[in-house]
């Protein structure tokens, strides 16, 4: 039903039933017809619609079984006493064509009260989506402010030009991390004393640079940065080890998370002690409890060469990292067979992709779906697969879905927290693509 635009204060909304069949011009004429004269001139509804004070008459009926209902609308530019006379004086009409027929008033509506909440409603969704509009580009300002900040604040050091901030030469205290968007991660944090080895191999700028700081080892929670961490070891000296936690990297550390494992660094001597290793020397003690600073504390020695005195660091045996008690024989290593190389080709295809492939007999692959809808689609295989290949962590879950499914090969890009891995299924992640063959 529409309204007249003209009737703008109230609108009276009435049910109407007949024991007949009747159109719409029967019920209007018979509005107008059984009020006439009944509530005096001033109220006539003729008069009334000519001058603009009462709408246009809507009528929807519908006719069923010989029987019809209906409502009647009725807009009122008339004030409140006026229009509920107006509206009491419909509920006399008892007849509708040859019908017997009842007009029932249900309600009187005030238009504005209506169009105000319509008003407040839309201003809230305007309000709301202009304040999220706001928010989002400061943040993207204030985001986009601070990687310039970062872009401009990393620097590159020594031959090697390896990714590192603009305070490792000043600062007594030196962070040692694997690559460049740690370094990142880092200096988003404000800590600008840290540096990248860049690989496996620790870089003989790093251990030059170390030698007088403060050494912190920052590696990623995973194998790789196992490695990496017992090259540092066996090459530099270090005063202290911080890791990310298992399965995580450090660039994907929240700040806070960041500082967390900065702050619970553990010192070199304990964490040998803790990994179940000692050293064949002399371990080198954390530089605070050797009663170091940044510029006295530390042996000295005349430099005849430039008639000063010149700090040196003392330097103490390379700790040798050795088992304290015999540990079980480590699994004989899988070739990497032609198998697993087109699978390591399906995971480098998918990286950052967020991707899943699932692999059939014939090693082709069968399925596709994002990482978020894997567990979903495993559950829900109709044709059988084999293995599967994906850009994401490998979870508890997925492995206890994958037997079920009967698949045995599963490539991740790192592992997440396990329990216990099923018998059936060989597990393989990006990290072993540096040690060809190890399955887990």
């Amino acid at each position: 039903m529409t309204n007249d635009p003209s009737a703008a204060k109230y609108q009276i909304r009435a049910r109407i039933t007949a024991d007949g069949v009747i159109d719409k011009p029967d019920v209007v004429g018979a509005v107008f017809g059984q009020t006439e004269g009944l509530l005096g001139d001033e109220l006539d509804l003729r008069d009334l619609q000519k001058s603009g004070r009462i709408g246009r008459i809507e009528v929807e009926i519908d006719s069923r079984k010989g029987k019809t209902e209906g409502e009647i609308l009725i807009p009122s530019s008339l004030d409140q006493v006026e229009t509920a006379i107006l509206a009491s004086g419909l509920e006399t009409v008892d007849r509708i064509g040859p019908c017997r027929a009842k007009i029932e008033v249900v309600s009187v509506e005030d238009i504005r009260i209506s169009k105000r909440q319509k008003v407040v409603d839309r201003a809230k969704e305007i309000l709301a989506r202009l304040q999220e509009e706001s928010k989002g580009v400061g943040l993207a300002l204030t985001e986009a402010v601070r990687k310039t900040v970062q872009v401009d604040e990393i620097t590159t050091y020594g031959p090697e030009h390896l990714p590192a901030g603009p305070n490792i030469d000043q600062a007594d205290a030196l962070i040692v991390v694997e690559g460049r968007s740690d370094v990142l991660a880092l200096l988003r944090c404000g800590i600008k004393n840290v540096i990248a080895v860049e690989g496996t191999s620790v870089p003989q700028t790093v251990k030059d640079l170390s030698r007088g700081k403060t050494v912190t080892a920052f590696t990623d929670g995973d194998r790789a940065g196992e490695l990496i961490l017992r090259e540092m070891l066996q090459t530099m000296d270090l005063d202290f080890v911080a890791r990310a936690p298992r399965g995580s990297e450090v660039e994907e550390l929240t700040q806070k998370q960041l500082l967390k494992c900065l702050r619970n660094k553990i010192p070199i001597n304990q964490y040998l002690e803790m990994s179940g290793f000692e050293s064949t020397g002399a371990t080198r003690e954390p530089r605070e409890d050797r009663g170091e600073s940044g510029g006295s504390g530390r042996p000295e020695r005349r430099d005849e060469r430039n008639g000063g005195r010149r700090e040196e660091r003392e330097r103490m045996p390379v700790p040798v990292a050795r088992p304290v008690a015999p540990s079980p024989p480590a699994a004989a290593p899988v070739p990497l067979t032609p198998e697993l190389t087109h699978y390591f080709d399906l995971l480098n295809g998918v990286e950052n992709a967020s991707r899943a492939l699932f692999v059939g007999e014939n090693d082709a692959v069968v399925g596709e779906v994002p990482v978020k809808d894997m567990i979903e689609a495993i559950a829900a295989l109709g044709e059988p697969a084999k293995a599967v290949v994906f850009d994401g962590i490998v979870s508890q879950r997925l492995l206890d879905v994958a037997q079920e499914k009967g698949i045995g090969t599963v490539v991740g890009t790192r592992l997440g927290p396990l329990g216990k891995i099923p018998e059936s299924i060989r597990i393989f992640t990006k990290a072993d693509l540096a040690v060809p063959g190890t399955a887990r």
